[in-house]
């Protein structure tokens, strides 16, 4: 199916648990940096969610995947816009119980669509959210790219070959995490693992202390693309989801 953001074809894929009710509550799933909606572990955090009663919903984010969009010229603000827009077409379908859930980049995209959705947002689930994005582009130092922060370049070294446009860099400087998460109000679970080798466990420390109703759930021998604890993933994310779903 398609979503469209402002011209941009958003390629999504909506799936229901099997239990024969007509409605359910939604899960937004938005995944990371080079990824796409169907990685195995998006579509095993999706399958624990609908164990769990919820519809999901994985959409592929601006340049990436079967979306629109080019991936040199994506930005935090395309992937932000792109969300609500999800946000929205889901509203528009009927669904009033929303929850956001997102990987990397994509977790720290849906954590500043919550902190500006805080009213319709149900719930979050973050798996290794680069939350020290802006700060890094702030200090100079980006996927392992160091730049002078107050003369940026004109693009910028990505991962697998990968470039990215300057205004990646300018968007981030922009962004300050700790807005969104201040704002946001409702149940928040937040996975990384410790041997996460990408994002530091430390900044998902600091911001799981920092939101008002988070539980950090640290997995032990865990990479940042959740490859070896796929179980434990699993399970964490269903129980934190049958507890959000029982409080609708």
């Amino acid at each position: 199916m398609i979503i469209h953001d402002d011209g941009i074809a958003l390629d999504a894929v909506l799936e229901t648990p099997e239990t024969g009710e007509d409605r359910f509550p939604l899960a937004i799933l938005l995944h990371g940096l080079t990824s796409a909606k169907d990685r195995p572990h998006t579509i095993l955090a999706a399958k624990s969610m609908r164990d769990a009663g919820f519809a999901t919903l994985r959409f592929d984010l601006y340049g990436h995947g079967e979306s629109g969009g080019e991936f040199r010229s994506h930005t935090l603000y395309k992937w932000v816009s792109n969300t609500l827009a999800v946000i929205d077409w889901a509203r528009a379908e009927g669904y009033t119980d929303l929850v956001l859930s997102g990987h990397s980049q994509g977790g720290l995209a849906a954590a500043l669509a919550a902190g500006m959705e805080a009213d319709r947002i149900r719930g979050l689930v973050l798996r290794a959210p680069a939350f020290m994005l802006p700060r890094w582009a702030r200090e100079g130092s980006v996927l392992g790219y160091a730049f002078d922060p107050d003369r940026l370049p004109d693009s910028i070294p990505a991962i697998n070959g990968l470039t990215l446009d300057g205004n990646y860099l300018r968007v981030l400087q922009t962004i300050y995490t700790e807005d969104a998460v201040d704002r946001y109000r409702g149940p928040v679970l937040i996975l990384h693992g410790d041997e996460d080798d990408t994002l530091p466990l430390g900044d998902s420390r600091e911001m799981a202390a920092r939101y008002a109703d988070c539980e950090l759930a640290v997995m032990h021998g865990e990479t940042h693309h959740f490859d070896r604890c796929q179980e434990e993933m699993q399970d964490l994310i269903r129980d934190f989801m049958m507890k959000l779903k029982a409080n609708f």
